[in-house]
């Protein structure tokens, strides 16, 4: 909806009653840069971690500004908000300086699982193999440390994991705690958790308004939570069935509907008679006619006329997604693809459910694509 991520966990934590944040960025700046754009009332510092040396090097890097507790979080939880104030009540009752935010999970061989008495926190294991975990309770990428956490981080190897394990040694020497929630907050493991991300941010944030300087066809149909933003176009024929956000110098062609948490980002064409639903297209994609459901698009992409994402299997089953050689449950049922930035197709194009396309791929017309497509990769030319 016009803005990254990492603003609305900003602002998630500014309604918390949080002052100050610090974010650990790389050395291109790219995060100070973007939210330089935007206002907010509370005082923000960045620090560059120089290498990817894994969180706990990120967090090291901000010892100097760190005087007492802290949250440590990750930066695309942007319902935060919602778990600040718990998470310091069960600082304040227990007190127990370390307290983690603490979730059920049938797939613990992904996370940091908690070592668990009652509420109590024993030790942490990330990524314990199957059948080795300790508790069917994650941790949650929400954490209330002490100041004295960084004496035992320095204790522990500097390795890719080093966060964790200063916790489990900070967990077996002191008190720590866990507050246990029902549903976890955003997560963002794969790309396709970003379709939650975006059902959250819409449910929470989107308002209905139409820019003055947009254009809408006298028969054109805009119908619930519907954003349209500056210098919009929207043809005759169309219908719009929010919730929906519709941004800035978009086109949306005769007869095309667009409906159901579609956010389309800035410059956005959809051509005639397209069909779209629970998608996301980054900024300056045109596409023709064709069904795009449960997709996520790159910006600069150009999707050919007739372009289909087939969004369920024929037996109605879960879909799995490859990721480095393993498929995945994704425990959707209507996903359909995720593509990379600046990827071209060819008319009449069908894209399977689950595939992922790589970014500046090429997919000749009339292709069928069962299986991921690797950047820069002419498909079915390249084999």
């Amino acid at each position: 909806m016009g803005r990254p991520l990492i603003w609305y966990t900003v602002d998630g934590l500014k309604e918390a009653g949080i002052k100050e944040v610090i974010i650990i960025q790389g050395v291109k700046k790219e995060v100070e840069e973007e939210l330089k754009k935007y206002q907010f009332d509370i005082n923000i510092k960045y620090v560059i971690q120089s290498e990817a040396k894994g969180m706990g090097n990120a967090v090291l890097q901000a010892q100097d500004f760190i005087t007492g507790p802290f949250f440590v979080l990750h930066a695309h939880k942007i319902n935060v908000g919602d778990f600040i104030k718990p998470m310091m009540e069960k600082f304040k009752e227990s007190g127990a300086e370390l307290v983690f935010l603490g979730n059920k999970t049938d797939q613990p061989w992904l996370y940091g699982m908690l070592e668990l008495e009652e509420d109590k926190v024993k030790g942490i294991i990330e990524k314990p193999k199957k059948g080795k975990e300790p508790s069917d309770v994650k941790a949650v990428g929400i954490y209330l440390l002490p100041q004295k956490f960084f004496e035992y981080y320095k204790r522990v190897p500097e390795q890719q994991y080093a966060f964790e394990s200063a916790q489990d040694l900070y967990a077996k020497e002191n008190e720590a705690r866990v507050v246990m929630i029902e549903e976890e907050p955003t997560s963002f493991k794969y790309p396709w958790h970003l379709f939650k991300v975006n059902k959250s941010l819409m449910d929470r944030y989107l308002k209905p308004e139409i820019d003055k300087t947009a254009k809408v066809g006298k028969n054109a149909v805009i119908k619930g939570n519907v954003y349209i933003g500056k210098n919009a176009k929207i043809f005759e024929g169309a219908v719009i069935k929010g919730p929906c956000y519709v941004g800035d110098n978009c086109v949306v062609g005769n007869n095309a509907l667009i409906r159901e948490y579609t956010n389309l980002e800035n410059n956005v064409l959809i051509g005639a008679l397209a069909e779209v639903t629970r998608s996301i297209f980054q900024e300056d994609i045109h596409t023709h006619s064709g069904y795009f459901g449960d997709s996520i698009f790159g910006k600069g992409c150009r999707l050919g006329a007739g372009t289909i994402t087939a969004n369920v299997r024929i037996d109605r089953g879960e879909i799995k997604s490859v990721v480095k050689g393993e498929k995945i449950d994704t425990g959707l049922n209507s996903f359909g693809v995720i593509m990379g930035e600046n990827v071209k197709t060819g008319v009449h194009c069908s894209l399977m459910p689950g595939v992922l396309i790589g970014s500046n791929a090429i997919i000749g017309p009339n292709s069928i694509v069962f299986e991921n497509i690797e950047n820069n990769k002419v498909f079915p030319l390249d084999k």
